[in-house]
């Protein structure tokens, strides 16, 4: 049975994209078949796969317009069992064009449920913001994953988040469980870092992941080659937090 999860925090620069991209080439690389959603008109995550967005015939836009159907979007990546439904920047239309339609919470949703028991994995990497993009990818989601930046103000915003994510289950999503919080961006070297952790553990310690993504000169490389960092450099501390993540998920 698929299990979909949606990366999401309103906040932007907290490690979205990051987490997406790497969480599902290690998951890949830990023998599950995952489809990567990428969710966001800026179409990072399908930069940082390798995808060359301008010959791309199709993207997710066409999808949940109607235009295309999904087997015909999906896109095959260099690594093994990683798939991914590309973005482009015209999926900002979707908000206008859909803004009125019925039942337009559900678009995304619908369309991912063509492909049936086929991925293990769908892995949706969601907007910087709440708009009728990231409302589809959490009513799509069986679960949520929230990247945390270990700094105060987005510590401080996890709770505006938590309220947002009740309001989806109550409406749209009754199902919608919270993955976990996974801090991003981690530096043990300062006191900031650890008293955000701490804090974090204080008040969300059922919520935490074990695993924890440090700042890593590897992550930040490694879109640049258009490939996830396990493919970049496995052995770099960012590679290796990520598959630890993906293990802590699989086991769950």
């Amino acid at each position: 049975m698929t299990k979909i999860v949606s990366i999401s925090n309103q906040k932007g620069g907290v490690g979205k994209t990051t987490t997406a991209v790497n969480l599902s080439a290690a998951l890949a690389d830990g023998g599950k078949k995952t489809l990567l959603v990428d969710c966001d008109p800026q179409a990072n995550a399908t930069t940082a796969t390798g995808i060359d967005k301008p010959s791309l015939k199709y993207s997710l836009y066409h999808g949940l317009i109607g235009e295309a159907p999904l087997e015909e979007i999906i896109c095959d990546t260099d690594t093994k069992n990683l798939k991914i439904v590309p973005s482009h920047v015209e999926l900002i239309g979707f908000e206008v064009e859909m803004m009125s339609s019925r039942g337009r919470e559900e678009i995304l949703k619908r369309l991912l449920q063509t492909s049936g028991d086929e991925f293990d994995y769908i892995i949706i990497d969601c907007p910087p913001s709440l708009s009728l993009l990231t409302l589809n990818a959490l009513t799509a989601a069986d679960s949520v994953l929230i990247p945390l930046q270990t700094e105060f103000f987005a510590l401080e915003g996890l709770g505006q988040l938590l309220e947002t994510i009740k309001r989806i289950k109550q409406s749209f999503n009754p199902g919608l469980k919270i993955e976990g919080i996974l801090m991003t961006m981690f530096d043990k070297r300062t006191n900031l870092a650890r008293q955000v952790v701490q804090d974090a553990e204080t008040y969300f310690r059922d919520m935490l992941f074990k695993a924890k993504i440090p700042r890593n000169i590897k992550l930040g490389e490694a879109p640049s080659f258009g490939m996830p960092v396990i493919a970049y450099d496995r052995s770099s501390a960012g590679s290796q937090s990520y598959l630890s993540l993906a293990q802590e998920m699989i086991k769950k």
